[in-house]
C-alpha cells in the first residue's frame, strides 16, 4: 500500500493555494494578481516546495485552473492535492468520480498525487465515500486517498475502509498551529502517528496573525478580523518571542519560527502565498530545527495569547 512517502516530494513543507483566485476572504483581483501568484509558485518551486494542495471550491475553480497551467512550464514535476466537497446534494458515488474528472480537466492532467474528502459532510456513508475514493485510486485517477477536517473517529473509520481495499489513508488536513493546537488536545496529531497518517497543518500561521503583520493598532479585515482581532492585543508578545527566538537562528522572522515549530512537531505545513515575497519567506522555515527548550517556550507563550 501506498504511504505518505510514496507520493514522492521531498520537502518538509508545501503550498495552500486557497488564496488563488479567492475573492471573498483573500481579495483576488484586487489585492494581487494572476501574475502574483505565477511568480509565487515559481518561487516555492525553485526553494524545493514542490507539494501544491488546491480544491474545487477555492475560487470556485479557479485555483485549479491556475495551478494547471503554472505546471505546464514548471523546471520539474510538482506534487497535485486536490478535494471533493460533499455537499447535501451530491449523493451517488458517481458525483465524486465526475467531480475529480473535472478537476482532473481545470489541472491538466490525468492522476493526482493526492485526493482528500475536504469536510465531513456526510449525508452518504463516510464508508460510501472512501468506497469511491478507493475506486478512484483502482481506475488510475489518483495515486493515493486523504481526508480533511476528520476527527479521530472519522479518520479511523476511513482508514479501515480503505485497509480492506489494500489502500493507505496517507493524510488528514486540519487547521494546526501555535494558536490552534486543537489537535493534540483531541488526540488527533497521537491518533496520526499510530496509524502513519500524515496531518497536513492548514493555516499554519493562523491567516496571517503569526506572519507579524497584525497588532491591536493595525487590524485585520473581513473574515479574518472577526475570527483573529480580538487576539491582537495580546500576540505582540508572542510574535516578539519568536522574533527574539529567531535571531539566534541567523535571522529568522516570526513567520519562519512559526512554521518551524509545525514541522518540530510532525506535521507538514501549508502556508499559502499570494506572492514571490511569501513564497521566499516561507522557505526561510527550511533546514534548521527548533531546539526542545524553544518549542516548549513558544508553546508557553501561544498559551497566553489564545
Amino acid at each position: 500500500m501506498k504511504t505518505w512517502n510514496d507520493i514522492g516530494h521531498k520537502s518538509a513543507m508545501g503550498v495552500g493555494t486557497w488564496a488563488w483566485g479567492d475573492k471573498s476572504v483573500w481579495g483576488y483581483g484586487k489585492e494581487y494578481t494572476e501574475s502574483d501568484v505565477r511568480s509565487a509558485f515559481d518561487t516555492s518551486v525553485a526553494a524545493g516546495m514542490d507539494f501544491f494542495d488546491t480544491a474545487e471550491i477555492y475560487g470556485s475553480g479557479t485555483s485549479e485552473t491556475l495551478l494547471g497551467q503554472f505546471i505546464k512550464s514548471a523546471s520539474h514535476p510538482v506534487f497535485i492535492a486536490t478535494k471533493f466537497m460533499p455537499f447535501p446534494w451530491r449523493l451517488s458515488r458517481k458525483e465524486l468520480t465526475d467531480a475529480l474528472k473535472r478537476s482532473l480537466g481545470r489541472l491538466g492532467v490525468a492522476c493526482v498525487d493526492l485526493y482528500q474528502i475536504h469536510w465531513p459532510l456526510h449525508l452518504r456513508s463516510l464508508e460510501t465515500w472512501m468506497d469511491t475514493m478507493a475506486d478512484a485510486v483502482e481506475q488510475g485517477l489518483t495515486k493515493t486517498v486523504g481526508v480533511s477536517n476528520y476527527s479521530s473517529d472519522q479518520m479511523k473509520r476511513a482508514h479501515e475502509v480503505l485497509v480492506r481495499r489494500n489502500i493507505s489513508l496517507v493524510s488528514n488536513q486540519v487547521e494546526y498551529s501555535l494558536l490552534h493546537r486543537k489537535p493534540e488536545r483531541n488526540g488527533l496529531l497521537k491518533t496520526c502517528n499510530e496509524l502513519g497518517i500524515k496531518l497536513i497543518a492548514y493555516s499554519p500561521l493562523a491567516m496571517g496573525v503569526l506572519a507579524d503583520k497584525y497588532s491591536a493598532n493595525r487590524k485585520m479585515t473581513g473574515y479574518r478580523g472577526i475570527r483573529y482581532n480580538r487576539l491582537l492585543p495580546r500576540i505582540q508578545i508572542l510574535n516578539g518571542l519568536l522574533r527574539e527566538i529567531g535571531q539566534s537562528h541567523g535571522g529568522k522572522s516570526p513567520s519562519q519560527v512559526a512554521l518551524n515549530w509545525t514541522i518540530c512537531k510532525g506535521t507538514f505545513p501549508i502556508p499559502g502565498a499570494k506572492n514571490a515575497q511569501q513564497a521566499v519567506e516561507n522557505a526561510g522555515a527550511l533546514g534548521w530545527s527548533l531546539t526542545r527548550e524553544e518549542v516548549i517556550a513558544v508553546e508557553a507563550a501561544a498559551e497566553k495569547v489564545r
